[in-house]
Order: structure tokens, then C-alpha cells, then sequence
């Protein structure tokens, strides 16, 4: 796949359903093993539950972004104003279409986003356990800043990655 081809628009409220389904489709594909499959339900309810999906759209310091191929939803990333740095808070990619360039696509996109709006680098969070997005996140310029462990209600923990991209 060239990423040529790769269309990238904003989504709308009519993709919420979409974009939920294909989060759970991709998080039953990359977390089990690193974390547990009640975390994995907790962070989907939590983070892609249409409700919350419908209310990331009308905030105006957060932007979701979804990515095609030949008419075929295939990722999304999400990125925010978040305690006065730009965040990549979510990149998913389609197990099936993952290491072809979309990733980058969207990473590029979103720091070319960061960069219009002043802001001199695009920071992220990984599972430190998740060596193959850690992997391709360094392949696009992102380095480790910190580690973070981080309460997120329910008995479950983030033990994440901080990883930051100069613009």
C-alpha cells in the first residue's frame, strides 16, 4: 500500500459507531498479552464508548482524525490540547494494514497540526509493555521522556511510556 492512497478526514458523528467498533477490532488484536481482557473492556467502555466519542467531537481542543484506503476505514488518531502541551492521545491502525505507512500518515498529520498551532513538539503515552508501537514510534522521531504509572479508576493502572516528537 502507498500511502499515496491513503485518505485522512475528520470525523464526524455519523462515524462514532464506526470508529468504535474498529477500536474494539484493533484493541482485541494488540492488547491481549499486555494487558488483561477486563482492562482491555474497561478502557474501551471508558474511551470509545459512543457517548464519549460524540462528546471528543464537539470539544474544540481535541481533533479526531480517521484514515481510508480505497473507501476502507483502516485507523484514527485522536490528538488534544492536553495540560498545555500537544498530545497524540490515540493511533490505532488495522492489525491488516499495520507497518505500510498509515501510522506515519496520521503521525504527520497531526504534528503538522501541532506545529500550526505553535506548539513545538506532539507528546504521547505507550503501555510499556507494547515494544511493537514503541518500536514504531521511534521510527517516526518520538523518543522516551518518562515513565508514568497512572490510576485510571476501576483497580486498573496505565504503566505507560511519556514520548515526545520535536517539531
Amino acid at each position: 500500500m502507498s500511502s499515496l492512497n491513503i485518505e485522512i478526514r475528520p470525523v464526524t458523528p455519523p462515524d462514532v459507531p464506526a470508529i468504535s467498533t474498529l477500536a474494539r477490532e484493533i484493541w482485541q488484536a494488540s492488547y491481549p498479552g499486555i494487558i488483561t481482557q477486563e482492562q482491555i473492556d474497561f478502557m474501551l467502555e471508558q474511551r470509545y464508548g459512543h457517548e464519549r466519542l460524540y462528546d471528543d467531537l464537539e470539544d474544540l481542543h481535541k481533533w479526531l482524525d480517521q484514515a481510508f484506503f480505497e473507501g476502507r476505514r483502516i485507523g484514527f488518531a485522536f490528538s488534544e490540547i492536553r495540560k498545555g502541551e500537544f498530545k497524540l492521545d490515540k493511533l490505532y491502525i488495522h492489525p491488516d494494514v499495520q507497518r505500510q505507512g498509515v501510522g506515519g500518515r496520521l503521525i504527520a498529520h497531526v504534528a503538522e497540526r501541532a506545529k500550526k498551532q505553535g506548539y513545538p513538539c506532539v507528546v504521547l503515552q505507550v503501555n510499556k509493555r507494547n515494544a511493537k508501537a514503541i518500536n514504531s514510534y521511534m521510527k517516526y522521531g518520538f523518543t522516551v521522556r518518562e515513565a508514568t504509572v497512572e490510576d485510571i479508576g476501576g483497580g486498573y493502572v496505565m504503566d505507560d511510556f511519556v514520548m515526545e516528537k520535536k517539531l
